[in-house]
C-alpha cells in the first residue's frame, strides 16, 4: 500500500511540472501556470491545460492585407496570457482581420468561472454572424483553447478590431506553436 501511494504521489508531482495554464488576460486574471487552485475564482485558468501546438485557424479567418508585423517577422511578446509570455521572442506565423474578444466564461468541465479571458474570435463563436457584437453579448464558445472552452456559454466582456495574430514563441525552456491569439498591441519589434 505505502509503495502505491508513493507511486501516485510520484505520478502527481511529475504530471503537475508538465501541466500548463495560459491565455489568461491582463487586469484581474492573471494567472501563472503554477497558480494553486486556492486562488482567487477570478485569476486565470489554474489547473487548465493549454496545448503546446495551437493547431489551425478556424475556417473563414480572412488574412490581413497590410499587417504590421507580417508573418515571418520576429517580435517580443508584450502580454501574459501564459507565465513567461510577456518579453518572450515570438515569430508571426499568421495575421488576420477579424473581431477578437475578451470574455467571461464557466469552463463545460466544471470548476471556477473564466473572466476576461483573452481571446478568441468571432469566427470561434456560434453563428456570431458578420458584425461586431456589443459587450454583454452572450455566445456560445467554438473553441478549444482551454478545456472546457468548446462548448462553454460566455458573455463578451471587450472586444477589438486589431489585427490578430498567430505566433510561435519560447519561455520557460519550452516552444509553444500556433498560439492563438495576440493582438497587435500585445507586440514589439523584436530588439
Amino acid at each position: 500500500m505505502k509503495k502505491h501511494i508513493t507511486a501516485l504521489a510520484a505520478a502527481g508531482i511529475l504530471g503537475g511540472g508538465i501541466v500548463l495554464t495560459g491565455c489568461s488576460s491582463t487586469g484581474d486574471d492573471q494567472a501563472a501556470p503554477t497558480a494553486s487552485q486556492s486562488q482567487d475564482a477570478n485569476e486565470g485558468h489554474a489547473g487548465m491545460e493549454h496545448p503546446m501546438d495551437g493547431g489551425p485557424v478556424p475556417e473563414g479567418m480572412v488574412e490581413a492585407t497590410d499587417p504590421e508585423y507580417p508573418v515571418g517577422t520576429e517580435v517580443t511578446l508584450t502580454t501574459d496570457h501564459m507565465e513567461g509570455m510577456d518579453g518572450a521572442p515570438a515569430t508571426v506565423v499568421g495575421a488576420y482581420d477579424t473581431y477578437t474578444y475578451a470574455i467571461d466564461y464557466t469552463p463545460t468541465t466544471g470548476g471556477q468561472p473564466v473572466t476576461d479571458h483573452r481571446w478568441v474570435v468571432q469566427e470561434e463563436l456560434e453563428d456570431s454572424g458578420d458584425d461586431r457584437l456589443a459587450d454583454g453579448t452572450e455566445v456560445t464558445v467554438d473553441a478549444d483553447h482551454m478545456e472546457g472552452m468548446d462548448g462553454a456559454t460566455a458573455t463578451i466582456a471587450s472586444s477589438t478590431d486589431e489585427t490578430v495574430y498567430v505566433v510561435d514563441y519560447d519561455a520557460d525552456g519550452m516552444t509553444m506553436t500556433n498560439h492563438k491569439w495576440v493582438v497587435e498591441s500585445e507586440m514589439q519589434p523584436a530588439s
